[in-house]
C-alpha cells in the first residue's frame, strides 16, 4: 500500500509515540490515499509543506477498513466520541455519547491500521449536532457524503511503524494548494447548513433520541439504520 502524509516538514521515520492520543482514531500515525488530498493537508497552515510517500507492507498486519461496505456511520461516530474532545453539555448530548460508545464503538485494540472517514475540525459540527438530536441519521450520512470527507488510513500498532518505509518527500506549494484546503472546508460548512435546513423536513428519520429510546445496536435491522458508509 503506497500512503501519503501531507505536513509541514519532512518525515523520514513516523513514531507512534508521537501521535496525539485525541486525534479520530486515537494515537498514530495518519496517512491518506489520494495524493492531491495529502497536497492540501501539507499547506492547511497556509505554509509550503511536503507530501511524504511512504510504502506499507500488509503482510501479517490487520486492517479494520470502516468504507469496507460493512459498517454504518454509527460506528465512525463511536470512535470520534471515543477520541476526540467534544464540547457537549446539555444532558441529551452526554447521555447519547454515553450510549453510542457502548453500543457501536468497535474494540481497534486487535487491529494494526484503520481505515475509515477522516474529521476535519469543520465536519465536527455534523457530529455534535447529531449527538445533540439536531440531525438525523440520513442527513449525518448525506452532509459527510456531499462535504466531500475523504478517507485515511492510520497506523494505530508498532508492528505497523515497523512495516512502513519512507520513499521520498515532494514539496507542496501554498499558493497552490492552501486555496483547495479552504475550497475543501468551505464545502463542509455550506453542506452542513443545508443539511439542517432539510433535517426539518423529514419528521420520520432516525435522530439519536430515536436510536436510545428503541435500543437499537449494531446487530439492529431497522430501515433506517441500514445506511451505511458512503464510500468514495
Amino acid at each position: 500500500m503506497i500512503l501519503f502524509h501531507g505536513s509541514d516538514h519532512i518525515i523520514q521515520k513516523p513514531q507512534l509515540a508521537l501521535g496525539r492520543p485525541n486525534n479520530d482514531y486515537g494515537r498514530g500515525f495518519y496517512c491518506t490515499l489520494d495524493y492531491a488530498l495529502a497536497q492540501e493537508w501539507a499547506c492547511k497552515n497556509s505554509t509550503d509543506g511536503f507530501v511524504n510517500i511512504y510504502d506499507l507492507s500488509l503482510e501479517g498486519l490487520a486492517h479494520l477498513n470502516q468504507l469496507d461496505g460493512n459498517h454504518t456511520v454509527l460506528s465512525w461516530i463511536a470512535l470520534l466520541l471515543k477520541n476526540r474532545k467534544f464540547s457537549l453539555t446539555n444532558e441529551i448530548a452526554l447521555n447519547s455519547r454515553e450510549y453510542i460508545i457502548s453500543h457501536f464503538c468497535e474494540d481497534t485494540s486487535g487491529y494494526d491500521i484503520l481505515t475509515g472517514y477522516r474529521a476535519d475540525d469543520s465536519y465536527f459540527a455534523f457530529a455534535e449536532s447529531f449527538v445533540e438530536n439536531g440531525l438525523p441519521l440520513r442527513q449525518l450520512s448525506h452532509a459527510l457524503y456531499f462535504g466531500h470527507l475523504g478517507s485515511q488510513t492510520v497506523l494505530i500498532s508498532k508492528k505497523a511503524f515497523e512495516a512502513i518505509r519512507f520513499i521520498e518527500a515532494k514539496r507542496v506549494d501554498r499558493n497552490i494548494y492552501f486555496p483547495l484546503f479552504k475550497k475543501r472546508d468551505n464545502e463542509a460548512r455550506k453542506a452542513y447548513q443545508l443539511e439542517l435546513k432539510r433535517a426539518s423536513k423529514f419528521k420520520n428519520d432516525l435522530f439519536v433520541m430515536d436510536i436510545i429510546r428503541k435500543e437499537i445496536d449494531n446487530n439492529d435491522s431497522n430501515a433506517y439504520f441500514s445506511i451505511q458508509l458512503l464510500r468514495f
